[in-house]
């Protein structure tokens, strides 16, 4: 089995990797970030530019092509310098992009696709509810109702990133009239300047000028061509989504972890201490080795799991798999680099403390750590713990 890249992937993994540090070096990325609440539109329009938008969309509908591979080479490039600014690609990305490419219906590729790819439009995606977060299914309460003409919505959900500066949302809500199963939902498309959508943003700890949302939606009616998929199949369809943003999310773990590595090794050759580069040392040299380590598993599981929903073929555990693995190593490895650091990696003058802060959103979502676990524990035939 090789996971090696082609000719073609390595050429773009650098032309990525080119325009990141010619575009967006790593002092930049930290002044955006600390515009906490403000998003970042010269790097939506600059993504635009560049094309990156329309990579996973088809040629047909205006894009770039290429499949989950590309995707994740692109989000691990973008993430070593922009860390959690990557959202501002990866969100519309997945909830636009990959969701309407894989359910949406002719005529709603052919509207949204090609605007997506222009960087025209952005998308979020409305599921999570503050009452469930991980019991997502169980928790459920927004509804959806069939009226004349189209879907009313009402209900409630959070931690939709991007929500407050997205043209549309992905909303999935409990559809009564198809039946009382958990996963009877129905998923649909909602411009967020529709009558009744309140959007609300949530100060958060990372990623803070890409914000997260509160959504509230009140009586919320969308036309019938609005309506994403088969009517009640919404969670089953919303799956492969859900999976290429666990594939996603992880591949910019995997670039925090190439960020963490780069700022870590470049500081213990040029610091010194006791009269010699502090990369001489026993300790901060096992720290390195660690990281190296950690990136090295992460890749291997990241580029499996991609490689395998390229194929579209089943991938839920090794997705899961591979965002768990380097969240939880990411966030080991950017907090390691605080501590090589030391007082510099605790300033907000470098970037170890921003790798840490975006990263330790990671180990919750889109899925939390523990969540994770009890899934690929119940791939190898053990009981079901929820």
């Amino acid at each position: 089995m090789d996971f090696d890249l082609d000719t073609e992937q390595v050429a773009f993994a650098r032309l990525v990797r080119s325009w990141v540090d010619d575009n967006y070096p790593k002092e930049r990325c930290r002044a955006i970030e600390a515009a906490d609440g403000v998003f970042p539109t010269d790097l939506w329009n600059d993504l635009a530019k560049a094309g990156f938008h329309g990579i996973g969309i088809d040629p047909e509908y205006g894009g770039e092509g290429g499949d989950v591979v590309t995707q994740s080479i692109l989000a691990r490039e973008l993430t070593r310098n922009l860390g959690g600014l990557s959202g501002v690609w990866g969100v519309s990305s997945f909830a636009g992009g990959k969701t309407l490419s894989t359910y949406g219906t002719p005529e709603q590729k052919a509207e949204y696709l090609p605007r997506l790819a222009r960087g025209e439009i952005r998308f979020s995606i409305a599921i999570t509810e503050p009452s469930g977060g991980t019991d997502l299914l169980g928790a459920m309460r927004s509804r959806i109702d069939k009226v004349p003409g189209g879907w009313r919505l009402n209900g409630q959900k959070v931690w939709s990133s991007g929500a407050n500066t997205s043209d549309f949302l992905v909303v999935l809500a409990k559809d009564h009239e198809v039946g009382s199963s958990r996963s009877a939902l129905t998923a649909v498309l909602v411009p967020t300047t529709t009558p009744g959508v309140d959007i609300r943003r949530i100060p958060k700890l990372g990623m803070r000028s890409f914000a997260a949302c509160e959504v509230f939606l009140d009586d919320v009616v969308v036309p019938d061509e609005m309506l994403i998929g088969v009517r009640g199949r919404g969670w089953h369809q919303l799956l492969p989504t859900l999976n290429n943003e666990r594939i996603i999310t992880a591949s910019s773990a995997l670039g925090v972890l190439d960020a963490v590595l780069e700022d870590a090794l470049q500081y213990v050759k040029e610091r010194e201490a006791f009269g010699r580069p502090i990369g001489q040392f026993q300790a901060l040299q096992h720290y390195i080795a660690d990281m190296v380590a950690w990136r090295e598993q992460s890749e291997l599981l990241v580029r499996r799991a991609a490689w395998l929903q390229s194929l579209e073929r089943p991938c839920g555990v090794e997705a899961t798999l591979a965002h768990y693995v380097s969240a939880e190593y990411a966030n080991q490895a950017a907090d390691r680099g605080i501590q090589v650091l030391g007082g510099l990696g605790y300033s907000m003058e470098t970037d170890m403390q921003r790798y840490w802060r975006d990263s330790r959103l990671y180990r919750i979502a889109p899925i939390t750590g523990e969540m994770a676990r009890n899934m690929v524990a119940e791939a190898q035939g053990l009981p079901r713990s929820f």
